[in-house]
């Protein structure tokens, strides 16, 4: 199999921005305890 590097650094990136939204969603819901806040 042939993977090319600049996939393989594309998905790295993805995978850290889907962690630090579900960190943001986890201290917002958290804090305000709301999933969305300002939206009830």
């Amino acid at each position: 199999m042939n993977i090319y590097p600049q996939k393989l650094s594309a998905e790295k990136l993805n995978a850290r921005f889907e962690l630090l939204g579900v960190i943001t969603l986890a201290g917002a819901y958290i804090s305000t305890g709301q999933i969305i806040p300002g939206i009830v």
